[in-house]
């Protein structure tokens, strides 16, 4: 069923809204997927915080303009979906990575980030990136490593003491 210009216009800006919104974004072809598997694949998407979306490349040529994803516009070619990361930046691309594992189907044609055009074949490097926990984490570690440190300088006196001290009595004893 073809879609209406009012329809057409209505997509074109709800993709535009969630492109603006986005950190990260995947287009992928999607040629030879089944109803099933793109079902399960939206489901997958869904449940990761990931926007997916299959949509003609003219429309998607016209949502991405005015984004940090306009430099996409040349790789929309083909039956394309888009993935969008609001947040997390390598959750479209873990999603669209681990989906096509075992669907060899699903092919990643470009990335973006920050405005960033990258290949498809860039998609793993995309998906190792940390989730916002993990970065988190990482950086928590750098801030407590000195801290830690010096704890460790400040109570190697004492330690060294009583291990001193207690050998002394092994040796006394024996």
């Amino acid at each position: 069923m073809a879609l209406r210009l009012e329809d057409k216009k209505a997509l074109v800006k709800e993709v535009n809204a969630v492109a603006g919104d986005s950190v990260t974004a995947v287009a992928a072809e999607y040629r030879g997927l089944s109803v099933g598997e793109m079902t399960e694949l939206r489901k997958k998407a869904r449940s990761a915080g990931v926007y997916l979306r299959v949509i003609k490349n003219t429309l998607a040529r016209r949502a991405v303009a005015g984004t940090d994803f306009e430099c996409m516009q040349d790789t929309l070619k083909g039956p394309i979906l888009l993935a969008f990361s609001k947040e997390d930046p390598g959750a479209a691309a873990r999603v669209i990575k681990d989906f096509a594992k075992e669907h060899n189907a699903l092919q990643a044609v470009s990335l973006s980030a920050g405005g960033q055009l990258m290949p498809g074949s860039d998609l793993a490097k995309m998906a190792e990136l940390p989730t916002l926990d993990q970065a988190r984490a990482m950086m928590l570690g750098v801030f407590m490593a000195p801290m830690s440190q010096l704890v460790r300088t400040l109570a190697e006196p004492a330690a060294m003491l009583a291990r001193t001290l207690s050998a002394r009595g092994e040796q006394k004893a024996a």
